[in-house]
């Protein structure tokens, strides 16, 4: 391995070029401990900085590269949505979950985004903090849930953003709190959007708006 090689090799891997150069001044400090004690010392006392960094550098990968560690989990959890070209992309959760933090008539909330609900669906008291009341003529309505069936109050949001995507009066059902564990966010939001799609773990939602239009007759180049 030329010079050339090995500089490439520690530019690709800094952790090794770190831990490296922590040994190699840890052997000078050895050697210069007899002749010149104050400065072997020094040199001594980087080296062993410089191996404290490359542990705890260590520790730090290890942990993020396990998605089940506290820290892959922090960061998952803390990961938001994007946004390219207009349209909204999630990453998938560790869980095999799509989640989105959106604003629901201003106020931040934890969503799942659940394709298999009909509607939007909230707990009481994010209704409560959301401002959102259960309209008045509203019977109830059974639905489906991970725990079994629910009574849910349906009432309207005035809006409900995230990424590239906003809804208005959008209908949402409200769940007794100790019934409903996770907000969703259904297909009647969903339906709404020009489309979504699931590409390489990421899911992608697209605006009506940003949906690509096809040219008109009479906008069509003439020969």
């Amino acid at each position: 391995m030329n010079l050339g090689q090995l500089t490439d090799l520690f530019y690709a891997k800094p952790l090794l070029a770190l831990t490296i150069l922590a040994i190699l001044v840890a052997v000078l400090a050895g050697m210069l401990a007899g002749r010149r004690p104050r400065l072997g010392q020094s040199l001594r006392n980087l080296s062993h900085l410089g191996l404290v960094a490359a542990l705890l550098l260590t520790v730090t990968q290890v942990a993020l590269h396990n998605t089940r560690s506290e820290a892959a989990l922090w960061l998952d959890e803390t990961r938001p949505p994007s946004v390219e070209g207009g349209e909204t992309v999630i990453p998938l959760r560790a869980d095999g979950h799509y989640w989105i933090q959106a604003r629901l008539n201003g106020e931040p909330v934890d969503f799942l985004i659940d394709t298999g609900a009909t509607y939007t669906g909230i707990s009481k008291s994010v209704a409560e903090r959301a401002g959102i009341q259960p309209d008045g003529d509203d019977q109830g309505v059974m639905l489906e849930t991970a725990n079994g069936t629910i009574v849910a109050r349906m009432a309207s949001a005035a809006s409900l953003a995230f990424g590239s995507i906003e809804a208005h009066a959008l209908p949402v059902a409200i769940g007794p709190d100790n019934e409903v564990e996770t907000n969703v966010i259904g297909m009647n939001l969903l339906s709404q959007l020009a489309a979504w799609r699931v590409e390489n773990g990421r899911l992608i939602l697209v605006p009506r708006a940003a949906a690509p239009q096809a040219p008109s007759a009479s906008s069509s180049p003439k020969s």
